[in-house]
This record gives structure tokens, C-alpha cells and sequence, in this order.
């Protein structure tokens, strides 16, 4: 995939201890509440990924990441998979996630990550005019149901390095292993002496 969209950013290039840590689908209230709360504990800033449709019904939890200083980023209004979706109505659908992004936080953003890993070239090509699209080099499958919360940590910290972008989901279906997860690598981490940086 990497080698098929140079353009995407799929780690941060560095020789620093650092982490960028990404949550998709939220905003929810009590799972990305406690995502917060976790981050806090380790000074650590992250990038959100969010679906419009959510930001509309959670709008303050939306605030809430945007006032502790996290970068939030578009995740298209309804979650759309860019190959199953024609091209003026996923382009739509992310414009609508981008004004609801910046009529709630009056702030716009430049990051956007496609649902599912799944966008077409000239959907891309559109996006890329104004966003950086932000994909990820580990994938924590928190939102697995067939792959235990053990699995999930194990392979996080197996593959994380330095410049990765770990992507966690901030979602209900993903809660069980990600609230396992996620405090123990940043237990793990933080005692590596890295730092979590967002976008």
C-alpha cells in the first residue's frame, strides 16, 4: 500500500523518541473521555480522526479534545469507504465533516484519514489539494472482536518504533481492547522515555 501512495504520510520521519499516537470514529463520550483522561496522565498529545456525524451529536466531547490542546482531523461526516462510494458524494461527505470540524472548534484542519484505509486515486487526488492524508505503519486491530486484549498490546508493542503512527479507535466496538491497550503502552513507552506527540 505504501509504495502505492507515496503521498500519504505513513510514519513521521525521526531519529527522536516519539510516538504519534491516532484515534478514529469518535468523538463518543466515555470512550474518548477516558482516551483523554489516559493521555493526560502522560502528558501526551494525540490526533483525532473524526466523523462529523459524531462531532454533530457529541459536540462536547468534540470540545473537550479540542480545548485540551489534541489535533483533530476529518474522518468523513458518516464514515464512508472511499472504494464503494462515487466520487462527488465521498468528496461531499468529507466537506461536510470539514465544516462541522471547523463550525464547532473554529479551527479548520489540514489532516484527513480516509475510513477503512479505503480511498480512489482521484478521490485522493482531490483531498491531497488541501489535506495531508494521514494513514499509519500499526494497526492495534483494538476493533478485532476475533483478537484478544493481550493480542492487541502485544502487537503494539512489538511494532512501534520511533515516528510511528499507531492508530487506536476510539469507537464502542473497539472500547474493550483499546481500554486495555492503550494505558499499558503508554505505561511501556513512557518508561522508554518517549514522548507522545500529535499532528
Amino acid at each position: 500500500m505504501r509504495a502505492l501512495y507515496p503521498d500519504f504520510l505513513w510514519r513521521i520521519p525521526t531519529k527522536e523518541k516519539e510516538i504519534y499516537l491516532t484515534f478514529d470514529d469518535g468523538p463518543i463520550p466515555e470512550v474518548t473521555e477516558f482516551v483523554m483522561e489516559e493521555l493526560a496522565k502522560f502528558n501526551a498529545k494525540a490526533t483525532f480522526f473524526c466523523i462529523g456525524d459524531n462531532i454533530a451529536k457529541h459536540s462536547e466531547v468534540f470540545q473537550q479534545v479540542v480545548n485540551q490542546g489534541h489535533t483533530v482531523g476529518n474522518h468523513t461526516f458518516n464514515h464512508l469507504k472511499g472504494w464503494n462510494t462515487e466520487q462527488n458524494v465521498y468528496l461531499n461527505n468529507f466537506d461536510l465533516c470539514q465544516a462541522e470540524i471547523e463550525n464547532k472548534s473554529k479551527q479548520s484542519t489540514n489532516f484527513f484519514r480516509p475510513p477503512y484505509g479505503r480511498i480512489k486515486r482521484n478521490q485522493a487526488k482531490e483531498i491531497l489539494k488541501t489535506h495531508q492524508i494521514v494513514m499509519w505503519d500499526v494497526l492495534t486491530a483494538d476493533y478485532d472482536q476475533n483478537i484478544n486484549k493481550e493480542q492487541v498490546l502485544k502487537k503494539t508493542l512489538q511494532y512501534t518504533d520511533d515516528g510511528s503512527i499507531v492508530l487506536f479507535h476510539d469507537s464502542i466496538k473497539a472500547s474493550k481492547n483499546m481500554m486495555y491497550a492503550l494505558p499499558r503502552m503508554l505505561e511501556y513507552f513512557s518508561e522508554q522515555g518517549y514522548a507522545f506527540k500529535k499532528m
